[in-house]
């Protein structure tokens, strides 16, 4: 009787003490089990752009189990924690074993921390060095193993565990030491990331190389006595090159990349292709290498029947402070010269006030107090359309403007989506010869619409953006007159093979930006090249910076350029002779009845040289005339027939005169 109220009091004891021990692990505060990670922004793929540090300045990026080679798992559970699957979270015989071996030889041969009891360590950053903070170890992973599942908890030694330096988790591990993901490791990889958390600091490979070596080569030979793998994969997984440096964390498209980030933190996926940003970075890195650090540069790429940016180039230096390589030259307003003739003629096509073969004035006019000029200062009289826009002759385009008015051209590039910016005051019609701040996210969203049959739409750089709604800014017709007339432009000297390209060039006014846009059968591309300050840059073209760059960009879309589309069925494809008459010659329908000629001198004649200057007697035309003198203008206004030019010295000289509706005549001399 006695014997069984004893066994009664021990099995009592039992209980009360297993009930005290239950309610000593139920009662474990736990630590905070969410971690913030690093932002990170994608391509369209899902491939890795950029990613940021957590506030702590620690590479902590998400990773989930299935994004993990499952080889890497079989040999930390093996090399860590072989009965991970089925302890509570303490391992009694591992602990019975390392208590053995420590009385047994005098020091500590093996230890018996298991993979849960290293999360309860990382999650309070404790150290394990006395009885007391090994015993708050064991109630957090007892704590721990009833709350989680296990791979709830191996995820949060994925996220935690120590690689060396700032570098904190499996993923950002395997990135600053491989350049890789971890979806796929070799043997010999998967067992360096076993070994580093043991010793992070001194195995760190880049300041330790041997020690890492060493200790990758002691986990794949255990892991060959294991049979996780086999002893030929080990000795060959010896031979494997461990990394000596830490990789870079990938920073493609830091501009864009940043517009995400400060949207909202987290994962962003955008639109953007990793390999041609890649390349196109190469690309202008390359490029303004040959340049003036202090100037920068900026590529857009995106497929124009989808609206979806696939590169985008801010700058050729994001950390270059000389070209203030951290400004986003894609989104800063600029001029953007004569970039936007394009668009009016297109606008001027719709109206019928014009056709691609109509014949217009390049001659010297002025508009109030406004007189526009040629880049070059020559005038070439009449001249078509189409190769007023091919040589982009200011003239014509101003003439035009004022035809529509500059107010229609502003709501066009609004209804395009732009968002151009003017000096206070209403638009002049300098508007159409780059006289208004727009940016070259803006310029590739406008000859977008070009080569998209004239349907302007916003162009898109996250994946789950949604379309926005289309806008008709052009006719198919006219739209396609454009792009043939700027596909008739020849390509810049030394041009990759990119197809047939519709494209035009630009230089804002004192030489402060260089641009070139155009378009093959899919995908439009921008380029600019300036200084960032607004400063000149003499002598800067852009059909000498920006077009080579525009052709080698739009080279490497793809392996073969698509070819640009066939004209819609009503387009008016005739001769200017077979023009309806008011389309024949803008601003009159008038022929040349009484055509423009000079009567004295006559062509090739030798004179005497006079003081007073060369007389000039005209027949015809219709004043005001102007009169010049190997193509500079000598004088404006004139009204009568009877002219002097004011040649006195010998030599060869050739004289022209421009009347009121471009029209033109003119001779060569020679004053001996």
């Amino acid at each position: 009787m006695r014997r069984l109220a004893a066994l009664v009091v021990v099995l009592w004891c039992v209980a009360l003490g297993r009930d005290a021990v239950d309610d000593w692990i139920d009662r474990t505060a736990i630590p905070v089990l969410v971690h913030a990670t690093s932002s990170e922004v994608r391509d369209r793929h899902g491939a890795l752009l950029r990613a940021y540090t957590v506030e702590d300045g620690l590479w902590r990026m998400a990773l989930s189990l299935d994004q993990v080679d499952p080889m890497f798992f079989d040999m930390l559970i093996a090399y860590e924690d072989k009965r991970f699957r089925e302890h509570p979270g303490f391992d009694t015989m591992a602990t019975a074993r390392a208590v053995w071996q420590g009385l047994r030889h005098g020091r500590i041969v093996s230890g018996a921390s298991t993979l849960t009891m290293q999360v309860a360590r990382l999650l309070e950053d404790g150290t394990t060095g006395t009885w007391q903070g090994k015993l708050r170890q064991t109630r957090l992973a007892l704590a721990l193993e009833r709350r989680l599942s296990k791979d709830q908890i191996l995820q949060l030694y994925l996220e935690l565990a120590p690689y060396g330096g700032n570098v904190e988790g499996l993923r950002a591990a395997s990135l600053a030491w491989f350049g890789k993901e971890p979806r796929r490791l070799t043997p010999a990889e998967a067992a360096l990331l076993v070994a580093l958390p043991q010793a992070p600091e001194s195995r760190r490979p880049d300041r330790h190389p041997e020690a890492a070596r060493i200790a990758r080569d002691r986990v794949l030979e255990r892991m060959a006595g294991a049979g996780v793998i086999d002893a030929e994969t080990a000795r060959a997984s010896r031979r494997d090159p461990a990394p000596t440096q830490r990789r870079p964390v990938p920073m493609l498209a830091p501009h864009m990349a940043d517009r995400a980030v400060a949207e909202a933190p987290g994962r962003h996926d955008l639109t953007l292709d990793r390999d041609l940003q890649q390349s196109l970075e190469t690309l202008a890195r390359d490029y303004m290498a040959r340049q003036d650090p202090r100037l920068s540069l900026a590529i857009m790429v995106a497929d124009h029947r989808t609206g979806e940016i696939l590169a985008s180039v801010g700058s050729p230096a994001y950390s270059e402070t000389r070209g203030q390589g951290f400004v986003d030259m894609t989104q800063a307003l600029r001029s953007p010269g004569s970039t936007l003739k394009p668009l009016v003629y297109g606008l001027a096509f719709d109206r019928g006030l014009a056709h691609p073969e109509t014949l217009i004035a390049d001659s010297p006019v002025q508009f109030g107090t406004y007189a526009p000029q040629n880049f070059d200062g020559q005038f070439r009289g009449e001249v078509r359309i189409s190769r007023a826009l091919q040589m982009s002759l200011n003239i014509p385009v101003v003439r035009l403007t004022d035809a529509m008015g500059p107010a229609h051209l502003m709501a066009a590039l609004g209804k395009a989506g732009l968002r151009p910016e003017l000096p206070p005051g209403r638009p002049g019609l300098a508007v159409s010869l780059g006289g208004v701040g727009l940016t070259l996210s803006d310029m590739l969203t406008l000859y977008a619409a070009l080569a998209r049959d004239g349907q302007a739409r916003p162009l898109r750089w996250q994946l789950d953006q949604p379309e926005g709604v289309a806008a008709r800014l052009l006719s198919p017709r006219s739209a396609w007159q454009i792009g043939h007339i700027l596909a008739g432009i020849a390509p810049p000297a030394h041009a990759g093979p990119s197809g047939r390209v519709a494209y035009k060039t630009g230089t804002s006014y004192g030489h402060r930006d260089a641009w070139a846009l155009g378009w093959d059968g899919r995908f439009v591309a921008g380029v600019w090249i300036g200084r960032p300050d607004g400063t000149p840059v003499p002598g800067a073209f852009g059909g000498d910076l920006a077009a080579p760059l525009l052709f080698e960009a739009l080279g490497r879309t793809g392996p073969k350029p698509e070819p640009l589309p066939a004209p819609p069925p009503d387009t008016l494809i005739v001769g200017n002779g077979a023009l309806p008459a008011h389309l024949q010659r803008f601003g009159g329908t008038e022929v040349d009845r009484d055509p423009l000629t000079l009567a004295f001198p006559p062509d090739g004649a030798r004179l005497a040289p006079d003081p007073r200057g060369v007389p000039v007697k005209l027949r015809g035309g219709t004043p005001p005339y102007t009169l010049l003198a190997d193509g500079e203008v000598i004088a404006t206004g004139l009204r009568g027939t009877d002219l002097l030019a004011p040649l006195t010295g010998p030599g060869f000289a050739t004289l022209a005169v421009i009347d009121a509706t471009g029209r033109s005549g003119r001779v060569s001399i020679e004053l001996r």
